[in-house]
């Protein structure tokens, strides 16, 4: 049996006992226990079956948050009460309120892992790593309400369904669904990631104070779409530049993340023309000259790409898709055109 699905069961066996540890402001209604939801809020929109069968639907210690329709099992519970990231961390603690011993280490890994710190590079590969493909789920969704349809070559993107987010170190910690961008070095190491916090209900950005934020190794690096070549382009934000490859579906672009950071992005070997891709902004004019001045100093082409309105998502989303696409067509070289610009449809 899996470790797991071992934890799960014995864990099941005792559903009365561990949801009065780990989700104590709830109570029980007949062969419920009623709570707020997996993180211990007060409330009654969760509910997690004390008895049933050993496996299905219906097994004990299944649950289902009737207000945003997560469910899972008590390993969940303890994942989400406790704030616990690791698979390790929460079988520990799971061990712990059983009172089991610890496991025999596996003969080739005899070192636990420990936990990465807090907004490191290996802190955002393992999240990255836990993350799943966005196609189906909310952050498909997320960019298609923001005119973002073509999502070839988005292999970076990642969908969280309970992405952790803490306002500040005093504030309890919340959960959303989350988009997850990698951060990679020219050579294709992850760096760091970049998450978006997204509302279920809206599909927009979580009304939260900070629906966005990096973590890792930032500077020089990006989130990348296609693989670079002689020609890239390269812009801020995850959405600008994904609103511009709505027309240039094959032109490998790169975001990164920040004007600070797109001034500093290192230059593949190859690069011989460089499309910026700018936001309509004072920050955006600072990061473009800087730009310029950099990739001429190297032999590279620079050539700008200014949106009309505040950026190219605004412009996708407000003058529609064929404006974007004229205007496109208008500021890159011809043959850059021809090879490409996607036909109208």
């Amino acid at each position: 049996m899996q470790p797991a699905t071992d934890l799960a069961r014995r864990l099941a066996a005792q559903a009365e006992a561990v949801c009065r540890h780990y989700l104590s402001n709830g109570h029980r209604e007949g062969r419920y226990w009623l709570v707020g939801d997996a993180r211990n809020t007060p409330g009654r929109s969760m509910f997690v079956r004390l008895k049933g069968g050993d496996s299905g639907k219906g097994a004990a210690g299944k649950w289902t948050d009737a207000a945003t329709g997560e469910h899972g099992d008590l390993l969940d519970v303890i994942r989400e009460s406790c704030g616990l990231v690791d698979f390790k961390d929460v079988a520990d603690e799971a061990r712990t309120f059983l009172s089991m011993p610890p496991p025999e280490p596996e003969p080739r890994f005899q070192e636990r892992q420990r936990p990465a710190p807090s907004g490191s590079p290996e802190a955002a590969r393992r999240l990255v790593g836990m993350s799943q493909p966005i196609t189906g789920t909310i952050v498909q969704a997320y960019l298609r309400k923001r005119g973002i349809t073509d999502l070839r070559g988005t292999g970076s993107l990642r969908f969280h369904p309970r992405c952790y987010y803490r306002p500040d170190e005093h504030s309890p910690t919340e959960t959303w669904p989350a988009m997850i961008a990698a951060v990679t070095a020219l050579d294709g190491k992850i760096t760091g990631a970049h998450r978006t916090w997204v509302d279920p209900r809206s599909r927009d950005k979580a009304p939260i104070d900070t629906p966005r934020r990096a973590m890792g190794d930032l500077l020089g690096n990006a989130v990348r779409f296609g693989i670079g070549g002689e020609v890239m382009a390269a812009g801020e934000g995850i959405e600008t530049v994904l609103s511009l490859r709505q027309v240039l579906p094959d032109m490998p672009m790169l975001a990164a993340l920040s004007a600070a950071h797109l001034a500093a992005i290192l230059f593949p070997s190859t690069l011989r023309r460089l499309y910026i891709v700018r936001d309509n902004d004072p920050a955006g004019d600072g990061a473009r000259d800087s730009l310029i001045e950099r990739a001429n100093a190297v032999g590279i082409e620079a050539i700008v790409i200014s949106p009309t309105l505040g950026d190219f998502n605004e412009d996708l989303r407000t003058l529609g898709i064929e404006h974007l696409r004229q205007q496109s067509r208008m500021q890159i070289a011809p043959q850059d055109v021809a090879r490409f610009m996607a036909l109208a449809a």
